[in-house]
This record gives C-alpha cells, structure tokens and sequence, in this order.
C-alpha cells in the first residue's frame, strides 16, 4: 500500500508513470551488485572472451532499444484549412510508435508469471509448486508462456490507448483526412491495420528480448545476466526517455507562463 501510494504520489507530480519509476529505482540499485558479481565469476573462470561478449551484448541491446523505442510510423494528414506564418500549410502527420505500449506488456507478464509462486507459497500445496517451478525461470515453460504474454498484453494495451474510432473522430471533426483513405469508417480500419501491424512488430521486438539473455548465457556461460536482461534495459531506457520528455515538456510549459506574466 505505501508504494502503491508513492507511486501515485510520483504520477500527480508530472514525473511519468509512478509504478514505472519504482521499478526503474530497483533496477539500478541492483545494477552495481550485478555488474560486481559478473565480474568476479568472469575473473574467478577466466573467461575474459565471455565478458567481452556480454558487454558487446549489454550495449548491442541498449542500442536497440533506444532505436526502437524512438522509432514511430507517420501516417500523412492532409487539413482543410490550416495557416502558418508565410502561407497555407495543408498537410502534417500522425505518429505512432513502433512500441506505443513501452514497458507495461512486459510488466504484467512477469506479474502473471510470478504469482504462480505467490500461492504456492500461500497454500503449501504441492500440485501447485511443481506448476509454479514450470513457470519459473529456467523452466522448461517460462520462455514460450513469457513471450505470449508479452505479445497479447502488447496487442491489447496498444489497441487500450488507441482507439482507431476515437481518432478517426477526432480527425473527422478537425477537418483532417488521411490521403487516399475516406473519412469515417475507412479510416479507423486504415489506422487499426496500421497498429495491428506495428503491434505484430512490438511484440516481435520484445520476444527477442525475453530470448536475448538465455542464449548469451549459453554462450558466455556467465549466468548473472538473467537478473539484468533486455527487459531490465527496455524498462531503464523506456522510463527515462519518458520522465525526461515529460520534464522537458512541463519546462515548455514553465516558460509559455512566463511569457504570458510578461506581457500581461
């Protein structure tokens, strides 16, 4: 209850999504240990080509991430009427991001996949333990049943903050279409085959970054990356991209009512 408190405490400030700045804290204090303990099992075995893989991996990884992260599709829009200084601007466009859903279809699959082990920790029961030990990494079911339900709580959160008819909607109502695409219905079916396929590759980008730390270490033999996997890194570089977009944009705003006070 208290973090679900700070959370909403850290949402009513501006800073992002409070659940995800928790999560985003937890990970990095447990940054250091993990990078520590990589290190000294590396040494200990001296497996010097092994570390130097891992990190080509860690930064291979991050690079992605951030690639796809920023990455978004841009449909053209074309307005009635629209004016700008110097002339008529008639066209702009609507992005949508490769990965609109970010962090959460991650989020609550490990929430699914971990509470398997909450009941049978609470019962005691040893039907559900043996179950709860299939979905637990390493198991021969938490790969396939991890990365499935990445890709439907992908499906189904990018479809939640995207509705294809409220936008068509709103585009109908400002005087905006889409070029080659009749307003209305035609066009909430043109933007839901977009996201339908944006989605599909959502879901295939965060797949391979629930596979990516099993097979680096089946090929370093360095175990330690489990703890701090693609998922770790989309999660830190989701969360900062966004906190700092949204501080710079509150900035933004700071700024517009300073000069609304100033010429007031």
């Amino acid at each position: 209850m208290i973090l679900l408190y700070i959370g909403e405490v850290l949402s009513e400030l501006k800073l992002g999504n409070g659940t995800s700045l928790l999560i985003f804290v937890n990970i990095v204090a447990a940054l250091p240990s993990s990078v520590g303990k990589t290190l000294s099992t590396g040494g200990e075995v001296d497996n010097t080509g092994g570390l130097a893989l891992f990190a080509l991996a860690f930064v291979l990884i991050t690079m992605g991430i951030v690639y796809v992260q920023e990455a978004d599709r841009k449909i053209p829009i074309n307005y009635a009427s629209r004016y700008k200084a110097g002339g008529l601007a008639r066209s702009s466009y609507l992005p949508f991001k490769v990965n609109s859903a970010g962090v959460m279809p991650i989020i609550f699959a490990s929430s699914l996949l971990a509470l398997p082990v909450g009941i049978a920790n609470f019962t005691g029961s040893a039907l559900v333990a043996s179950g709860a030990k299939l979905l637990y990494p390493g198991g021969p079911l938490y790969l396939p049943v991890n990365v499935g339900l990445i890709c439907f709580f992908n499906y189904f959160y990018t479809f939640l903050q995207l509705d294809p008819n409220d936008v068509s909607d709103q585009l109908k109502r400002q005087g905006a279409s889409i070029p080659s695409v009749r307003p209305g219905r035609a066009t909430a079916k043109y933007i839901t085959t977009v996201l339908e396929r944006l989605s599909i590759l959502g879901s295939g980008f965060l797949g391979v970054l629930a596979v990516v730390p099993g097979a680096v270490e089946a090929v370093t033999h360095l175990q330690t990356f489990r703890g701090f996997g693609g998922t770790s890194v989309l999660i830190l570089v989701g969360v900062a991209t966004d906190t700092a977009r949204r501080v710079k944009s509150e900035l933004i705003v700071q700024e517009y009512d300073k000069l609304e006070e100033f010429y007031k």
